[in-house]
C-alpha cells in the first residue's frame, strides 16, 4: 500500500503542483495590469483637469469709473418761493362791481340839455310809460335779455327804446303813429283812444332822452332832419 501512495503520489504531485503554480502567475499579472489600468486612469483624469484649468478664460480688467462718471446728476435748483403777500392793511382792496344791469349796459346822455327837450314832457312822458308801457318794455326802456328770439307763435318780444335797439331808426313822426295805431303784426296793441296825443309826445320825449348822445346826434341829423333831395 505504501508504494503504491507513493507511487500516486510521485504520478499526481507534479501534475497538481504545476497547475497551481501556473494560477498564481496569472493572478499576479491580472493584478499588475489591473494596478496599471488604474494608474493610467488617474493620471489621464489629473491631466484633463489640467488642461480644463489652464484652458478657462479669465474674465476682461474693468477699469475703474472715472470721477465724472461716479458723480450723481446734479439735482435742479429748487424753485424760489413767492414772495409773500403784503398785510392785510398794506394792501389795496377793491370793492368788486356788481354786475352791470340791462339799462347800465348803454351809456347815459351827457348832454341832455342841448336836445332842448322840455324837461316837464320828460317827467309827464315817464309817468305815462311806467303806468302804460312798462310792463312790456322793461322800467327804464331796457326790455328783455331774448328780445331778438322770435316766440313759439313767431312774434319778437317788445324791443328795447333805450337806444340799443331800433326806436331810434324813425323819425318823430312815425314813433307816433305807431304808437297810436300799434304794431303791424299786432304784438303792440294801438294807444290811439286810450292815450291822449300829448300823452303820447310826452312819452316819446322821455324815450328820446334816455339815448346816448351819439346815437341822439344820428338820429337828429339823419332821421329827424334827414336832408331832402333837391328837385330840379
Amino acid at each position: 500500500m505504501r508504494s503504491f501512495r507513493s507511487s500516486s503520489d510521485r504520478l499526481a504531485g507534479p501534475g497538481i503542483l504545476g497547475c497551481s503554480r501556473g494560477g498564481n502567475r496569472k493572478s499576479d499579472r491580472h493584478e499588475s495590469r489591473t494596478i496599471m489600468n488604474m494608474r493610467l486612469l488617474l493620471l489621464a483624469s489629473m491631466t484633463i483637469g489640467l488642461m480644463a484649468g489652464c484652458g478657462e478664460p479669465q474674465p476682461p480688467a474693468t477699469t475703474p469709473p472715472s470721477a465724472t462718471e461716479t458723480a450723481p446728476p446734479e439735482a435742479p435748483p429748487a424753485p424760489s418761493a413767492p414772495p409773500a403777500a403784503p398785510p392785510a392793511s398794506e394792501s389795496s382792496t377793491v370793492p368788486a362791481e356788481p354786475a352791470p344791469s340791462a339799462a347800465a349796459q348803454v351809456e347815459q346822455p351827457k348832454n341832455l340839455a342841448a336836445r332842448k327837450l322840455a324837461p316837464e314832457k320828460i317827467k309827464r312822458g315817464e309817468e305815462t310809460y311806467r303806468k302804460n308801457c312798462a310792463s312790456c318794455h322793461g322800467p327804464n326802456g331796457e326790455a328783455t335779455p331774448g328780445w331778438r328770439t322770435p316766440g313759439p307763435d313767431g312774434r319778437y318780444p317788445p324791443p328795447p327804446l333805450d337806444g340799443s335797439a331800433h326806436a331810434w331808426h324813425h323819425s318823430t313822426e312815425t314813433l307816433e303813429k305807431m304808437i297810436q295805431d300799434g304794431s303791424v303784426d299786432g304784438a303792440m296793441p294801438a294807444w290811439k283812444g286810450k292815450l291822449a296825443d300829448q300823452q303820447i309826445g310826452d312819452v316819446i320825449v322821455w324815450i328820446k332822452s334816455l339815448w346816448p348822445d351819439e346815437v341822439y346826434d344820428i338820429w337828429y341829423k339823419e332821421i329827424e332832419n334827414k336832408p331832402q333831395p333837391k328837385q330840379n
